[in-house]
């Protein structure tokens, strides 16, 4: 396993503080995001009964595979965030994909026997093992698992398009909203505090991720908190204050149609 250290790579000018409202008040916690939770849970308990698990605690730094090694499990996160990782020819990363609690990781080592990518845990998190051999097996004789593992691999295709599409069609503004979106409705989907995420990210590698420059995030982010979309704490540019994801999702909305007349170079 290897450790690196995530530190913060810019800063943004100061603004004066907002109230952010208190959790009952934040629309977007809505029925949807119970749903999901409900989903995830039940998804971990059938896995717990139907096969054998393999825990495994890690911290931020720490790889639970990397690219071109033989592929022979698939990982379900129990806690934590992972960050996916590809790597080019000549040394350069580029962060492809974000998971959280409930996803799985490693199914692009079925196809070729090899995983694709590097899966990196963003802070402490427990990872469950699955030998993907017997999840087969078991998954043969029993319908709910089958349809679990093929619903995962669903949700990582529709991912990929959503990340796709996003980078193909919104601004670097509303890219920098989606994400944020993206990891706030990810956490209230897994019942955890929404009004204040703590990125596990740098702003170099969050334009990595976003297909722009550690400049651009910035400018992108000073932006947001001008139009009072988003806010920072005092302790800490990683901490991100957001008062209403509604109005985050609405400025992603009203960039759409500026961004399908921008002609693709």
């Amino acid at each position: 396993m290897t450790t690196s250290t995530l530190t913060s790579a810019s800063a943004l000018t100061n603004r004066a503080p907002f109230v952010v409202p208190a959790l009952a008040d934040l629309g977007w916690r809505t029925n949807e995001a119970n749903v999901v939770s409900e989903r995830i849970a039940g998804s971990l308990r059938l896995l717990q009964q139907a096969v054998t698990i393999q825990r495994r605690l890690v911290h931020a730094g720490d790889k639970i595979y990397e690219a071109g090694q033989p592929f022979k499990y698939l990982y379900v996160l129990n806690s934590g965030i992972f960050k996916t990782i590809n790597a080019s020819q000549d040394g350069r990363e580029q962060v492809v994909g974000l998971h959280f609690k409930g996803d799985w990781l490693g199914f692009d080592g079925i196809a070729r026997g090899r995983y694709g990518c590097d899966a990196v845990a963003m802070d402490t998190a427990e990872v469950w093992c699955l030998s993907y051999e017997s999840l087969c097996q078991a998954a043969a004789t029993q319908p709910a698992l089958l349809a679990l593992l093929h619903e995962s691999m669903s949700r990582e295709i529709t991912r990929d398009r959503d990340s796709l599409l996003s980078l193909c069609t919104l601004s670097a503004d509303a890219r920098v909203a989606d994400f944020l979106r993206y990891w706030a409705e990810s956490l209230a989907q897994r019942g955890l505090r929404t009004d204040q995420i703590t990125l596990r990210m740098t702003r170099a590698e969050i334009g990595n991720y976003l297909g722009m420059t550690l400049e651009t995030v910035s400018r992108a982010l000073t932006r947001l908190a001008s139009k009072n979309l988003i806010g920072f704490t005092a302790k800490g540019r990683r901490d991100i204050l957001i008062p209403d994801v509604n109005q985050l999702a609405a400025f992603i909305e009203s960039s759409l149609p500026a961004a399908r007349n921008t002609t693709l170079q």
